[in-house]
């Protein structure tokens, strides 16, 4: 089964981002959103993300063809068609399983149905559904349209030939596929990242070095693109809280506990980019002060 018509419900980093690429790879996307400025938000962002791919150069197609490829809605009906559905809301079971269950009402017999989640297990999704075999993760990275590796995680019941389809459809968005062969709490690449997360933010904690020192070593002797607290506050603290969290939960391994350091910032709003002050602070246009 080829996909044309992509339906992705949750319209915040993620889910904009992932709207965004495959509106780019020349898919038919509607993006779905309870939240009618949350919607109205990720318009905005995914114009002015593709216009300035199109400034530099790296997309061949205009602005507004692109654009044109994206539906905006906050009805959940409106996936009936949808080859493929991505979930990217809100890290909470509960709330997964519920769209899982709606969806699987909603959408044909042969679509899939994938989560973005980065820590909440695959089976528990698809046991929820009448089709578990047609139910996998598809953990994009952010900021979506620049990471190029996607986790195609299986759970349990996932079929071979969903598994091969997730692959394909990350190749067609020129991206490359990471096959995870069991959804274990974190799947593979955030429990190698979160490890070193923790880590960091004891190190800061500890008064060891300064958050700019970390991050600047970090670039400088591993050749990432960014530190451990640059991408914290791209991804948001919130989100690796959450992710951790869930992780330690299922594992009960003390390395993936939350660090205090961590605990507080969240409680106290300070969760990265979106909300001007993360480890670092930001003006409104996301700048680094």
């Amino acid at each position: 089964m080829q996909i044309h018509n992509l339906f992705v419900v949750g319209s915040g980093l993620m889910g904009s981002g992932i709207a965004q690429v495959f509106a780019q790879a020349g898919m038919t996307v509607i993006l779905s959103d309870t939240n009618r400025e949350a919607l109205q938000k990720a318009q905005k962002n995914i114009a002015w993300s593709v216009g300035k791919l199109v400034e530099k150069g790296r997309l061949k197609e205009p602005r507004e063809t692109i654009l044109e490829r994206i539906q905006f809605s906050g009805d959940l009906k409106k996936a009936e068609n949808a080859d493929l559905v991505v979930e990217a809301v809100f890290e909470d079971l509960n709330l997964k399983q519920d769209i899982f269950r709606r969806l699987d009402e909603i959408c044909k017999p042969d679509t899939y149905l994938a989560s973005n989640t980065s820590s909440m297990p695959i089976t528990e999704l698809g046991a929820v559904t009448r089709r578990p075999e047609r139910v996998l993760g598809l953990h994009f990275f952010s900021p979506v349209p620049m990471m190029q590796a996607v986790e195609v995680v299986r759970g349990v019941s996932t079929s071979e030939e969903t598994m091969l389809m997730g692959a394909a459809v990350v190749r067609e968005l020129g991206k490359a596929p990471i096959r995870v062969e069991s959804d274990l709490p974190g799947f593979l690449l955030n429990r190698i990242n979160l490890v070193s997360y923790v880590e960091a933010i004891k190190l800061l904690e500890q008064g060891v070095a300064t958050a700019e020192d970390i991050d600047k070593g970090v670039r400088l002797a591993f050749g990432r693109p960014m530190g451990p607290f640059e991408t914290g506050d791209v991804v948001g603290l919130d989100v690796s809280y959450n992710a951790l969290k869930s992780i330690y939960q299922e594992s009960r391994e003390d390395r993936y506990y939350p660090p205090q350091l961590l605990r507080r910032k969240v409680r106290a709003g300070h969760l990265g980019k979106k909300s001007g002050q993360g480890w670092y602070r930001y003006d409104e246009n996301g700048q680094r002060l």
